[in-house]
């Protein structure tokens, strides 16, 4: 039996719009154990081509914990001149639904990804599971089990005790295949029997002893309706989809390391081949955030949030709606270090790649969210200002006469600034005066000055209270640009600024472990903190659902004000990203704002105020919050904040400006001994692959006190990769070696001639080799089986001995078998 050609059951996918057709991001997966085992398989020729997937159940909405996963999956077969595959395993009828299944698929088209025709549905093949369900009852390798579910447990035994047989194990595969039949004929109650895989009872892991690989489960399907009353495990279905797809490399988060044994169990079973092989990598969760659907919905259910789109939620389609870009998603996902361990990935990593894309992309225009009255007694008429949008970062000097702007577009002068009213009624903010100013206020103050940003100095002559006297208004002079200020402030002008509704969202949670917090959760098998916790066994499905992570919400998580904003925005595109002078970065909101009524959300304030160990305090009169718990959250818990200390910051942007990346400056920096090791790395081009070892790959034997180099060693084996005079395999077993060794790892690669790459002509020579031994598979190629390219790269990965490059390999295939 052979793996299935996915062209000829294959689902078109949904058209393609916007970005999406065609686009693929510029970011790549950085080198890691996956990508060695890769670059291996294509040496050896072991695949025709490299063909990931990406199998999100359609039971919610996608979130940020996907995003790493398709990111892996995906650019992954993109640099190796693969194929990748979105796949629905929606195999569950009690919670897969037409909406997930099309919500997920718009949110990774909108992520960037395009998978073309290779859209899949597991439930296409639910007459081709239960084909092979079949066979394995006739092969003697399965067979209907009659206890009940407890008691199958039981026989299952323990980590110290092995299993026992159940009565039933020794049926005949005549009794088992009839009474299978009859199961999918409806005879029998849920739950009455279930299909067991026959593998080892005695096993150490726990998964091989006899898996569930059908249950009855009566549901109508979203797809199928009622056409089935039995359903497929995931580690049955999953493995055999993987197969049918003509999958090589199914990667998946580390807990599923002992279901690896079933896989490769059905593989060898059912005697796929070329077969799919299953490779694990360490999850990588994010504080302040869960991402278990189930808690969720709960949070739904719970009326906490107003939908899966709210912009407080951890999913795409949340953080679409909040005003977060594809390309600050994808940025984030570019910078999580891929590695055999679990990590959980500091939030500030995610929404420092927000404020990175935002600040290049978002004018400056000023708004008012508590406004407090202004009267300038001394303006003579309305006035109207020209105020840059980008006041420190465009580019003026151009020959055309053109203005550069800081996310690489050119624009006329004009088009650079906006227009802004001054008048002798403005707003400003309540907080930015004070009757009673306390020792280091900066801003107004009775009888002291302020600048007006863009407008001049003014003074606070005098202020009106109400009866419970809060300042309602303030009398203030206009002195021009010759007195002394000792701050700088935002205003509007109060007969043209437009009212609006300004919604400050913030962490949902506010402990950085949600579900770790509560003791019942931590560690928990039926919710781990994982991206992609749906790939858990449907066997857990009906487990109950502890709500502990509630008692950690954080009551500001949305504050509502009702405000002002400059009329310059009236004109602008819908989508437009501002930055509010002071306030952070906003935009309208896509589902609320009207043009009769703006709502604006702020989709991230201007530096992290979480890093100080409290948020920002809330403004005076600040509005009620929209949503809330239904009941109240217990009394806050001193809060446990993972940010870095000042001194670790400037060390993190230190080493971010050397070239580390994000994630990994910021664990050097909170790491003394890593720290200590790098300090030997050279300042120049070399840093941040330097620093990516010592992080991904160095750690361990750096703080057991093993490694025998230094980290100026590194310097030249680096610049080898970045060449291309070496490949990612040789540079990370060199480093291996020479870690253990002491000696220096370009040594070793000159002495064994490791960097004696490939010249253009050598290269050329040998895919003209390869060519001609298969001409078969050339006119089979030519003649539209283009998947033929993976089987023509591991063929001369394998003549040049793995020493040339797989891009130089796949372009120069590409002019010799298409003549471009």
């Amino acid at each position: 039996m052979t793996a299935h050609d996915p062209s000829a059951n294959g689902h078109a996918g949904p058209g393609h719009s916007g970005h999406s057709s065609g686009f693929r991001p510029a970011a790549r997966v950085s080198p890691n154990f996956i990508t060695e085992i890769i670059e291996r398989d294509l040496q050896e020729g072991r695949y025709p081509q490299i063909v990931t997937r990406f199998p999100p159940e359609p039971s919610g909405y996608a979130h940020l914990g996907h995003v790493f996963a398709s990111f892996l999956d995906f650019q992954t077969a993109v640099q190796y001149g693969g194929r990748y595959h979105l796949r629905m395993d929606d195999t569950n009828p009690a919670l897969a639904t037409q909406e997930y299944a099309e919500a997920i698929a718009d949110d990774l088209r909108w992520l960037g990804w395009d998978w073309g025709e290779h859209l899949y549905y597991a439930s296409d093949n639910f007459e081709r599971y239960y084909a092979y369900a079949e066979q394995l009852i006739t092969q003697g390798d399965a067979y209907v089990d009659s206890v009940s579910p407890d008691e199958m447990a039981r026989l299952r035994g323990n980590a110290t005790t092995p299993g026992s047989p159940s009565p039933y194990r020794d049926r005949t595969p005549e009794e088992n295949l009839d009474l299978f039949r009859r199961m999918r004929a409806g005879e029998f109650a849920d739950g009455q029997h279930a299909l067991r895989a026959k593998i080892d009872l005695g096993s150490p892991n726990m998964k091989l002893r006899d898996p569930v690989l059908y249950r009855i489960l009566r549901g109508h399907h979203y797809r199928t309706g009622n056409q089935w009353c039995i359903y497929p495990m995931y580690d049955f279905q999953h493995p055999l989809q993987d197969a049918l797809e003509g999958v090589t490399h199914s990667m998946c988060s580390l807990e599923f390391v002992d279901n690896r044994a079933i896989y490769d169990w059905l593989m060898d079973k059912l005697g796929f081949e070329p077969r799919p092989h299953q490779y694990e990598f360490g999850r990588r969760g994010l504080e302040y955030t869960i991402t278990s659907k189930r808690k969720l919905r709960r949070l739904i259910e719970e009326r906490v949030v107003n939908g899966w789109d709210d912009p407080r939620m951890p999913t795409l389609r949340a953080q679409r709606r909040l005003g977060v870009t594809p390309e600050a998603v994808r940025a984030f996902a570019a910078q999580i270090g891929v590695s055999r361990t679990n990590r959980t990935v500091d939030i500030s990593v995610y929404e420092n790649a927000v404020r990175d894309d935002l600040n290049h992309r978002a004018p400056r225009v000023m708004a008012v969210l508590d406004p407090l009255p202004v009267t300038l007694s001394d303006l003579e008429g309305a006035r109207t200002l020209s105020l840059p949008y980008w006041p420190f970062d465009v580019i003026r000097d151009s020959p055309d006469g053109l203005v550069g702007l800081p996310d690489g577009r050119r624009v006329t002068p004009e088009e650079a600034v906006r227009q802004v009213p001054l008048s002798s009624e403005l707003y400003i903010e309540r907080e930015d005066f004070h009757a009673d100013p306390p020792k280091g206020y900066k801003r107004l103050t009775p009888g002291g000055t302020v600048r007006l940003r863009g407008a001049g100095i003014i003074r606070a002559d005098r202020f009106e209270t109400d009866e419970a006297g809060q300042v309602t208004r303030v009398h203030a002079t206009l002195l021009g640009e010759e007195a002394k200020a000792g701050g700088v402030i935002h205003w509007v002008s109060a007969a043209q600024a437009l009212p609006a509704e300004f919604r400050l969202y913030d962490r949902l949670f506010r402990v950085p472990n949600p579900e770790g917090e509560n003791p019942e959760d931590s560690g928990s098998e039926l919710n781990p903190p994982d991206f992609d916790p749906e790939h858990m066994s449907h066997e857990n499905e009906a487990s109950s659902l502890d709500a502990g992570f509630l008692r950690f919400l954080n009551p500001d998580s949305l504050r509502v004000h009702q405000g002002f904003v400059e009329p310059s925005v009236a004109n602008d595109p819908q989508d437009t990203r501002y930055q509010f002078e002071r306030q952070g970065y906003f935009w309208r909101d896509p589902v609320d704002s009207r043009e009769d009524a703006l709502v604006f959300g702020r989709i991230i304030t201007l530096k992290d105020t979480w890093g100080k160990g409290a948020q920002t305090a809330a403004p005076q009169a600040a509005a009620p919050r929209k949503t809330a718990p239904k009941e109240d959250p217990a009394p806050a818990a001193p809060q446990k904040v993972h940010a870095l200390s000042p001194e670790q910051e400037a060390e993190a942007s230190r080493l971010r400006a050397l070239g580390a990346a994000e994630a990994d400056a910021r664990t050097l920096a909170r790491d003394p001994q890593l720290l200590t090791f790098l300090n030997d790395a050279l300042a120049d081009s070399t840093f941040g692959q330097v620093a990516s070892w010592t992080v991904n790959d160095m750690a361990g034997l750096v703080r057991a006190g093993q490694v025998k180099i230094s980290a100026a060693d590194l310097a030249p084996l680096a610049s080898l990769l970045a060449g291309g005079q070496i490949t990612t395999r040789v540079a990370r077993d060199t480093l291996t070696r020479s870690a253990a060794s002491g000696e220096a790892p370009a040594v070793i690669i000159e002495r064994e001639g490791l960097n004696a790459g490939l010249s253009e002509n050598e290269l050329q020579g040998a895919i003209e080799a390869v060519l001609a031994a298969n001409p078969d598979k050339v006119e089979a190629y030519r003649s539209g089986r283009t998947a033929l390219m993976g089987f023509f790269t591991g063929q001369v990965m394998r003549a040049t001995g793995g020493k040339a490059d797989p891009k130089q390999v796949a372009a120069g295939l590409t002019h010799a078998l298409n003549g471009k």
